[in-house]
């Protein structure tokens, strides 16, 4: 027999108690037509070009499948989470960009259903469907890079599922619905360090719902407190144990955690209301509307009886997901994505608390019907706004719209051309923060520093990192060496060290010569120049990409 952390019954005036005032498939029919039109969405674009997150991920997705771990032969301050989800999803789809935006596809469609069962159980099917849609849509806005498998969106379904799991636990008094909820939070810390703000709330509102009983078992609440915490805590602490196992332990625990450090000091706090003020209308984009129904339903805690007794949760899960955005006070676009859900439940209590006070107010039908026409234009004015993205550029338009003069299409070919003129056991350099290249050309790095950002930042750790990256290129001698002339690939700032941009001069110029040009055309396509053409040695343009070739000894 199943052990309880407590034992009393649901009572017919539980606020927790799941509503049905409608007929009972209409719900799922709503959330079948939502997630059936953002895959659409999706599997139009699923060919747009792998952004650098991307390419990473797939890069030490594709290492893990070879059985290489993570941090051997690639630094980088992630979970290795994001890494294995990456490795799950080639696994099953293959390793392509299809493969990959078809897992998006995937975890985002689990995201929104998790969110609609969450939301219905907590409240009401309005609610649900509401959130729902709000969510498909605004978790595939380009507004946060929406078409591009971040790990913020592998974070949320794990979120939503422990969450979904934690209420279930409360209702129930299951220890091992408690446990599996810390397990699924857990997963989502594996994703991405923002994660742990989740874990944090599910800790706190357990034990506020547990203490709010009449009568309190206080050694229930520890008790039940310390095996969610344990469960939470189980997913680090076996992929720490893995990476000790097979020799990265020291350089994981570097790159995620001394130097992540130091990456998320790098902004002070003074800056941190700035930033969020010039950045965060740029994640909001054209769906102002919506998120100002969201206020309306925090503000609702005030004014419904049914928010009213939910307004921890409320409150809590709102505070707690904007946290997850907070972490080095950058407030990237992408990093919204955490806090949608959020948004997105706030909208679907609004609406619902608004339809409520006018029934109780008996108003005449046209305001009765104001609510639903209001969530409708918040949701269909901003998805007509952004048609030329969602519904006609082709997928190297719509990077392109995202991402500007990033040369992610160009990538492709380039990553094609050294697949076909290198063999598998030859190793590739890539100066600049491009590590798709690497999954393009199934090709390994000579190098461990798929990126140059960290190079160019002002920590104590950048010099020597130059030269570690100079002192592995020179070691492996790759047989080809792609320098990318683009700024956004190396964002050096006043006071960055260059000493890798001059010993790269006078390297390549020495042992290489110019095989490719690929010239980026701002707000268009690009052009791309091999071998013996003789456009590859014109004068440099202002975003160029450079395939070099080790001369022959």
């Amino acid at each position: 027999m199943q052990k309880k952390f407590f034992s009393a019954p649901l009572g017919p005036n539980d606020t927790r108690a799941v509503h049905v005032n409608f007929s009972k498939y209409w719900p799922w029919i709503g959330v079948a037509i939502i997630v059936v039109f953002v895959a659409a969405i999706r599997i139009r674009l699923l060919q747009i070009p792998l952004e650098r997150d991307e390419g990473e991920f797939a890069y030490m997705g594709q290492l893990m499948l070879q059985g290489i771990p993570p941090y051997l032969l690639a630094y980088n301050m992630k979970l290795p989470g994001i890494y294995a989800a990456y490795a799950l999803i080639m696994a099953i789809f293959g390793q392509t960009i299809a493969g990959i935006h078809l897992g998006l596809m995937v975890v985002n469609a689990i995201a929104i259903v998790l969110l609609f069962l969450l939301t219905r159980r907590l409240f009401d099917n309005v609610v649900g469907v509401v959130a729902a849609a709000s969510y498909a849509l605004l978790s595939v806005s380009p507004s946060v890079l929406g078409t591009s498998a971040h790990a913020t969106q592998f974070i949320v379904p794990f979120a939503l599922g422990g969450t979904l799991l934690l209420i279930w636990a409360l209702d129930s008094g299951k220890y091992s619905a408690l446990f599996v909820s810390g397990l699924l939070y857990g997963l989502a810390f594996m994703m991405k360090q923002h994660g742990v703000f989740f874990i944090a709330f599910g800790v706190i509102y357990f034990v506020w719902s547990m203490i709010r009983k009449q009568l309190p078992d206080l050694k229930r609440v520890t008790s039940g407190t310390g095996l969610f915490l344990l469960a939470s805590a189980i997913p680090f602490i076996g992929s720490c144990i893995l990476l000790y196992a097979v020799g990265v332990f020291s350089k994981f625990w570097f790159w995620t955690f001394t130097y992540g450090s130091q990456y998320v000091s790098e902004v002070p706090l003074s800056n941190a209301v700035h930033n969020f003020m010039i950045l965060a209308p740029w994640a909001i984009g054209p769906w102002g509307i919506l998120w100002g129904i969201a206020g309306i339903g925090l503000t609702a805690i005030f004014w419904n009886e049914k928010a009213r007794s939910s307004w921890f949760f409320l409150v809590g899960f709102a505070l707690f997901s904007f946290l997850t955005i907070c972490p080095g006070f950058f407030f990237r676009s992408h990093y919204f994505v955490t806090m949608l859900p959020s948004v997105a439940l706030l909208a679907g209590v609004a609406v619902s608390a608004m339809i409520q006070l006018l029934s109780e107010r008996k108003r005449r039908f046209p305001l009765q019907i104001f609510p639903v026409l209001l969530i409708a234009l918040a949701i269909v004015i901003p998805t007509l706004k952004m048609s030329d993205f969602l519904f006609r550029a082709t997928p190297a338009e719509a990077c392109r719209m995202m991402y500007s003069v990033n040369p992610f299409p160009e990538s492709i070919e380039i990553g094609k051309y050294i697949k076909n003129h290198s063999t598998e056991d030859d190793k590739i350099a890539v100066l600049g923060s491009e590590p798709q290249l690497f999954f393009y050309a199934n090709r390994k790095s000579a190098t461990g520093y798929i990126y140059v950002y960290g190079l160019m930042e002002p920590h104590s750790y950048a010099f020597q990192m130059q030269l570690d990256m100079i002192h592995e290129i020179e070691k492996v001698r790759p047989q080809y060496v792609v320098f990318v002339n683009i700024s956004l690939s190396w964002l050096p700032r006043p006071d960055s060290d260059r000493t890798i941009l001059r010993w790269s001069q006078s390297y390549l110029s020495t042992k290489y010569r110019i095989v490719g040009l690929v010239e980026v055309i701002p707000g268009g396509n690009y052009q791309a120049y091999w071998d013996s053409d003789p456009r590859i040695n014109k004068p440099p343009s202002e975003f160029n990409v450079y395939v070099l070739k080790r001369k022959e000894d």
